[in-house]
């Protein structure tokens, strides 16, 4: 097996484990709205409760694959998950499913930050760039593609779809693995890059009047602020689509587009790398991230509401990719950076979603009080990154040294 190859099949691995976890974690929500009558409430508060795991998770998981290695964490994780997924379609209560909610965000991370690491593993400085954007597009796509579908799965086999489909994807992941591991310490021991000693950012950073490590504050920074409006949109999706009129299956083709969105800034951001270690191009992501959110949230019809999510989809885009690319460009420890990437995306999982339900808590009688509570948290996000900005001190710029 070539080089090429072991890499594609960890990019296949990303594509599937994509579509696993978003017809399992993206329909659990109308699941729950059916089977145990949640509203967007309920539905905030489980999200909270997710996200909250996740933070501890995915820091944790992410030494753990660096420490006992990225491909036996793969394996651990995948057949947890299976085995899951087989155990959630039996279960008769919220609370068990709850359990079962809890116990999948610790698996989970067995698998994504050792996903990030191993596409990127013994790559130079350009095919660590090529390499992430070529990881952001398939899983961004496939994410895309799986909620797009999703509906129509839900609606044509039934609640208990949202376990059955995951739980084949989780065991031919595993299947998968176990094939991938024969090679990949034999393919890789021939791969190392022979042009740089040690990992450096690339040159475009050393250009720059702040540091890579204050451009890697700032993205992990604005990461989880996008994840807090991503998942309250997630997991309002069902009232939302309710309000719209909107049957399960068309609810899919409507809470795609941003998906869709969003693949394609990751294809765009993967060819034109002139936004690398640029604040401007940061900032105004941000800012589009919260005039969209409140537009999708708000919208008087589904039309204005899918061009908000169109917005919406390129803005998060570019700030996830900002997070994964500055993880992996600065520094070496690419489990743990992966596993920090994935924390922060589970602060925003946790604290935009748990602010929504807590403010629907108190005040029962404004339904758009959720909104404006999320909103003015990621103006506070906003503030933030400026900040971090403003008191980072300038560096002169460094003319790279040839190598």
């Amino acid at each position: 097996m070539t080089h090429g190859k072991l890499k594609a099949g960890y990019l296949v691995l990303s594509a599937i484990n994509t579509i696993a976890t978003t017809y399992f974690f993206y329909f659990l929500f109308f699941y729950l709205r059916d089977r145990f009558q949640f509203g967007d409430q309920q539905n905030l508060w489980v999200s909270a409760f997710h996200g909250f795991i996740y933070i501890f998770a995915a820091w944790q998981c992410g030494k753990f694959a660096d420490r006992r290695g990225y491909v036996f964490s793969l394996k651990l994780g995948y057949a947890g998950l299976t085995f899951l997924m087989i155990v959630g379609a039996f279960l008769q209560s919220a609370p068990a499913v709850m359990v079962l909610v809890a116990v999948y965000s610790v698996i989970l991370l067995f698998t994504w930050p050792a996903l990030e690491a191993l596409v990127s593993e013994r790559e130079t400085q350009a095919g660590t760039q090529r390499m992430v954007g070529i990881y952001n597009c398939t899983w961004g796509g496939a994410a895309a593609v799986a909620y797009f579908t999703g509906g129509k799965l839900y609606q044509s086999l039934g609640k208990n779809a949202i376990f059955a489909v995951p739980a084949a994807l989780f065991a031919l992941q595993f299947l998968i693995t176990l094939w991938l591991d024969k090679y990949h310490d034999e393919v890789l021991a021939w791969a190392k890059p022979v042009e740089e000693k040690h990992h450096a950012p690339e040159a475009t950073a050393l250009k720059q009047p702040i540091s890579p490590k204050t451009f890697l504050t700032m993205a992990w920074l604005a990461n989880p602020f996008a994840y807090i409006a991503m998942n309250t949109v997630l997991a309002v999706m069902p009232g939302l689509t309710n309000r719209f009129g909107l049957t399960a299956a068309e609810a899919g083709l409507f809470g795609s587009v941003w998906l869709f969105a969003r693949v394609t800034a990751f294809g765009l951001l993967w060819r034109w790398t002139a936004w690398h270690y640029r604040f401007r191009w940061l900032l105004t992501a941000f800012l589009v991230l919260i005039a969209s959110f409140v537009a999708i949230l708000l919208s008087p019809s589904w039309p204005f509401a899918a061009f908000a999510q169109a917005t919406f989809g390129l803005a998060s885009g570019l700030i996830y990719y900002s997070s994964l690319f500055y993880s992996m460009d600065v520094g070496e420890s690419k489990g743990e950076h992966g596993g920090l990437h994935e924390a922060f995306v589970g602060v925003g999982i946790c604290v935009g979603p748990g602010v929504g339900a807590a403010a629907l808590h108190f005040a029962p009688n404004s339904p758009n009080a959720g909104t404006w509570a999320v909103s003015t948290l990621l103006m506070a996000g906003l503030v933030g990154l400026i900040s971090v900005r403003a008191k980072s001190p300038n560096t002169k710029p460094q003319t790279p040294k040839s190598q």
